[in-house]
């Protein structure tokens, strides 16, 4: 006779009848829980009360009868009691989805939270003001049979309070059982963060430590620096929604964005900015009309997801000034805006509240025509190496969210002690669905991936754990490393961990994505182990763009004035870098690209390059022109830190000009440096303060500093007495007139012509100082580029055009504000044709004069157009201090 077990149609209270059920399955896990004996085991089957035995009718044979469970409702009791002033008595919950979630029928929270390993999972709760003490407030077990599915372990908690906090505490194998134990780090004295938490709270304000705590006092969390984090929960009932206004994304094509890489909080934190709230989302707000009126239409988000920003905190040796983990690259939650970058977080305010701002923050910029990317750190996390913190990963299932070798050791792709194990299934549809959220919920227009070749690499992979019902192994290989004949750690299917792969599933699975359809993806194709994929990262017919660091390289190169290849090479980038992105061939130097890469290389158009001279890492472009030297000494590490090669000049002096001569020809090299920038094919990126000179005092390193080092300079940005501001202002706003500049095709002979001092006669010999070229607009005018970085004066003899004459637009060397001729507040029109007038003794006889390291821009415009210009009589020529 077969016995089975049905949902009961009513609410019962009989107890099962009929045979006792088999031994359930015990957990995976070294060592039986003491959770599963056999009165437990009974135990669990006698509270189910909404389940009933129904014996059906069959044939009698010999066979012993055999049982089968279901598992009850999900809404079901769990059997753990109601706790007074916390919550009515927990439910069974739901396996999915992922973290807190609310279940509005129930005026209950749902918690779901994934270990393949963990024998015993506990949810903890926090009132705030325990949290700050380092206590937790109520604990719930979760029973090891119903509240768990597969390796998601769920529960529900009807009647919770809504002003609460919750985390997680786990217990399963440990490092000393051996095989079992290799690469496990479970530590249930530690309080995890759900990796799925949409709002964590440590600390409410930027910088604050941690309440002191009497000596001797037993407290949660790691230091003053490193209190305890808490996830904020769901409200059970329904919130009013964030009002979007109609907003919708922009779409903006790639080939048109002007991006400009900023820092929440450096961008406000100056009092010199006069936000209601500097350094957060809503002292951003109120001087986004400041990005708008500069011309950008993209900003690119330093990272804005949860990090500790006293991760670092020490005091600078030789100096009154601590460290700080400024610029936020060591994210501790992934799905959280980084909490102390908001106004609401720092009043008090509610979580819904600092989601709003952010929302608020994105709606005002897609208002004003700027998309929003966020720059976002999938490669490694918080954790550190195998000495680090145990806050979140490492706890739940260290096996699985991290890249390790076969004795537990982590492999370091990052450069920061830990390597996300980025290509195992369960990590990946976690970072998949975090980029859904930040699209779905926070209507973010793109991401930036730092190192993102660390996501091409194989992960690292286990065998299951296959366990008796007393918890004891029961295959030789349980849970232990899969390793190749060698010994190397693989990723199961024999391919060893870290190798670079062709088609790495993260990669593939977020650029098939139908949410992420139209959502911007840019890869830093590097990471620390030398793995450089620039030009053949995998873009699954196109949908990456690439941080192109040869074009920084290059025009760095050439616009100094380098001897070597630069002057060709300078042309192509200027032309969107097609030997990268444009050719199929590459070079035998190129490893990824002859190998594994073969098959990506090539075929993309030039928006796939994201152009860029300066960075947020590195010398500033005001730097670039005036330290030949970094000068890192006040990071405290005695100058060894940064970057050695910044193939910079200080243009005569190292450090401030006090020389005529020098400031001149800095001020010069700078307009160069963003002109080569707005000027080459594919896609712009400016660094925050470039556009007036910020200085970092030669520092390429300012990662620790909160300070003015890092924070922008609204004094210096307003008063612009070198007209820096002006110049770049007008220079985006002409790339983004001019859609010969804007191109989704590489140029051909019909588009442009290149120079030297004669027309069509180039220099591409290694000792060239001069590149020139004509760019038609399709329309019979186009544009006359020279970039001369030589220390001499050059006189052009100019391409005649047929009827046409040309016409100065920009010219670097002269003083600001007749660098460049538009009509503005500074310059008249009368002004403008005055200047142009006074130039025409040259450009009449298609001639032109360049002085050493200057760059021009000259447009075509009809003979006739030209002579009335000329005819109209100036007004007095401005003036600047």
């Amino acid at each position: 006779m077969k016995t089975t077990l049905e949902k009961s149609t009513a609410c019962s209270t009989q107890k099962p009848v009929g045979l006792l059920p088999p031994p359930m399955k015990a957990p995976r896990s070294s060592a039986p829980h003491p959770k599963y004996s056999q009165a437990k085991r009974a135990a669990v089957i006698s509270r189910v009360t909404s389940l009933t035995y129904v014996e059906p009718e069959v044939a009698t044979t010999n066979v012993k009868p055999a049982l089968t469970v279901t598992k009850p409702l999900w809404s079901a009791p769990s059997g753990q009691a109601a706790v007074q002033g916390i919550c009515s008595a927990p439910l069974i919950g739901r396996p999915e989805p992922m973290g807190a979630t609310p279940e509005a029928s129930l005026a209950a929270v749902n918690f779901v939270i994934f270990s393949s390993n963990a024998s015993a999972v506990t949810l903890c709760l926090f009132s705030e003001s325990d949290l700050q003490q380092g206590r937790v407030t109520c604990e719930v077990a979760l029973d090891p049979v119903l509240n768990r599915t597969g390796d998601l372990w769920h529960i529900m908690l009807p009647g919770v309070r809504k002003d609460l906090l919750y985390g997680y505490k786990l217990t399963g194998p440990e490092v000393t059982q051996g095989t079992a134990g290799a690469g496990q780090r479970f530590d249930p004295s530690k309080v995890l963060l759900d990796p799925y938490a949409k709002t964590i709270i440590s600390r409410r304000s930027y910088g604050q430590l941690a309440p002191e705590l009497a000596y001797g006092t037993q407290a949660l969390g790691h230091a003053a620096t490193w209190p305890q984090h808490a996830a904020t929960l769901p409200s059970p009932s329904p919130e009013a929604p964030f009002d979007w206004e109609g907003d919708r994304p922009l779409n903006i094509p790639m080939e048109q964005l002007v991006i400009y890489e900023m820092h929440v909080r450096g961008f406000t934190q100056d009092k010199s900015s006069g936000v209601s709230a500097p350094g957060t989302y809503q002292g951003m707000i109120e001087r986004l009309d400041y990005l708008q009126k500069l011309g950008v239409n993209a900003v690119e988000l330093l990272p804005t997801q949860e990090f500790n920003e006293l991760e670092y905190y020490s005091q600078i040796p030789g100096s009154d000034a601590y460290r700080f983990n400024f610029w936020g690259y060591s994210t501790v939650g992934y799905f959280a805006p980084m909490a102390r970058y908001s106004d609401a977080m720092a009043k008090g305010k509610s979580a819904k509240a600092v989601h709003d701002e952010f929302k608020t923050m994105v709606r005002e910029c897609h208002k004003r025509g700027i998309e929003v990317i966020m720059d976002v750190v999938f490669n490694h996390t918080a954790e550190g190496n195998d000495q680090g913190l145990t806050l979140s990963f490492r706890g739940l299932d260290n096996r699985i969210y991290y890249m390790l070798a076969p004795g537990g050791e982590y492999y370091n792709y990052s450069g920061c002690g830990n390597t996300f194990n980025c290509n195992h299934p369960v990590v990946r549809q976690f970072i998949l669905d975090c980029l859904r959220y930040w699209v779905q919920e926070y209507h973010v227009d793109g991401f930036r991936f730092d190192l993102a070749s660390i996501l091409t690499r194989a992960p690292s992979a286990w065998h299951p754990q296959t366990v008796d019902p007393e918890g004891n192994p029961t295959a030789l290989q349980s849970g232990g490393a899969i390793v190749n004949e060698a010994g190397i750690m693989t990723d199961g299917a024999g391919v060893p961990t870290g190798t670079p792969l062709p088609d790495p599933p993260l990669i593939e699975i977020i650029s098939e994505d139908p949410v992420l359809r139209n959502t911007k993806m840019i890869a830093e194709a590097w990471d620390c182990d030398g793995l450089n994929q620039v030009g053949a990262f995998p873009h699954y017919g196109g949908r990456w763009a690439e941080w192109n660091g040869s074009f920084r390289d290059t025009v760095r190169q050439f616009i100094k004035g380098t001897d070597g290849p630069w002057a060709g090479s300078f042309a192509s980038a200027l032309c969107g870098s097609p030997n990268l992105y444009k050719e199929h061939h590459a070079p035998e130097t190129d490893w990824w690209a002859t190998n594994g890469g073969r098959k990506w290389k090539g075929g993309r158009t030039p928006s796939a390059s994201i152009n860029f001279v300066t960075a947020h890492d590195g010398f500033t472009l005001a730097d670039l022109v005036s330290y030949n030297e970094k000068h890192n000494d006040a990071n405290g590490e005695n100058n060894r830190d940064g970057e050695n090669h910044n193939s910079s000049w200080n243009c005569g002096e190292e450090g401030p000009a006090r020389l005529w001569p020098t400031k001149r020809l800095r001020q010069r090299q700078m307009r160069n440096f963003a002109s080569a920038l707005m000027l080459a094919h594919g896609v712009p990126m400016l660094n925050m303060g470039d556009e007036y000179g910020h200085t970092k005092s030669g520092n390429n390193n300012t990662y620790c500093h909160d300070s003015a080092l890092n924070w922008f300079n609204w004094s210096v940005a307003q008063r612009d007495e070198q007209g820096l501001v002006r110049f770049m202002r007008h220079l985006i706003n002409f790339r983004k007139d001019h859609p010969e500049l804007q191109r989704t095709t590489y140029v051909t002979d019909k588009d442009v012509q290149w120079h030297g001092e004669f027309p069509n006669t180039p220099d591409w010999t290694e000792s060239s100082r001069l590149v020139a070229f004509t760019l038609s607009d399709g329309l019979g005018g186009g544009i006359f580029v020279a970039f001369n970085t030589a220390h001499t004066p050059k006189v052009l003899s100019l391409p005649r055009w047929g009827g046409r004459v040309w016409r100065q637009l920009v010219d670097t060397s002269k003083v600001a504000p007749f660098d460049f001729l538009v009509a503005d507040e500074e310059l008249s029109a009368a002004d403008v044709n005055a200047a142009r007038a006074a130039s025409a003794m040259w450009t009449a006889d298609h001639t032109y004069p360049m002085l050493p390291w200057s760059c021009i821009i000259l447009e075509s415009v009809l003979e006739d157009e030209a002579n009335l210009l000329r005819a109209v009589p100036a007004s007095k020529p401005a003036r600047r201090a």
